[in-house]
């Protein structure tokens, strides 16, 4: 498969440099699918991680007296980490839920939410120190920059939090402008 680094070894590093971050890259992305239930999709990424990983690991071991080849496997096995967290980081797969806390009125701030498609729930509660409003929201991972916006717009002084979710049922997730209206009482 690999005759050509007869004729060129040098490129026996780069090569496993690559192939270990393509693998580490899918490996990454392969726990996040299976944390989040992806039960079909896992296996599949799974599938192409090992088998880079095995065509990696015999080059390994074919050339085993070569150290740029073991500073290549160690090298790409540290970077395909770091491209394995931005690549889940582009695609944002999967769901959250916003917590968003408040001392200003909690109705305003969902008719924005749901002015940009988004559904949410307002809970009154009692803070440490005065009453508060508690908006929940579920979103799409892939959204969050577009609520933390409509959040900071509203009040640059709200407390939030962000928490990954598993699994969600029934609700609304996200709906146009004019979907919602009817539920806005529009």
């Amino acid at each position: 498969m690999f005759d050509f680094l007869v004729v060129y070894p040098w490129l026996l590093p780069f090569i496993i440099f690559f192939g270990r971050i393509c693998d580490v890259t899918l490996g990454t992305l392969r726990i996040i699918f299976v944390s989040k239930g992806e039960k079909y999709l896992a296996p599949v990424v799974g599938f192409f991680e090992v088998f880079i990983w095995v065509v990696v690991i015999s080059q390994i071991f074919a050339n085993a007296t070569n150290i740029f080849a073991y500073l290549a496997y160690a090298a790409g096995y540290a970077t395909g980490n770091f491209v394995g967290i931005l690549v889940e980081n582009k695609i944002g797969f999967g769901y959250q839920l916003f917590r968003i806390y408040t001392n200003k009125d909690g109705g305003e701030l969902i008719k924005k939410l749901h002015e940009k498609g988004f559904g949410s729930t307002w809970i009154k509660g009692t803070g440490a120190i005065a009453e508060v409003s508690i908006i929940e929201s579920v979103v799409k991972r892939r959204t969050e920059k577009n609520i933390v916006e409509i959040i900071q717009n509203f009040d640059p002084d709200t407390f939030y939090m962000i928490e990954d979710i598993r699994s969600k049922q029934k609700g609304i997730f996200a709906c146009s402008s004019a979907a919602c209206a009817p539920r806005l009482g529009k």
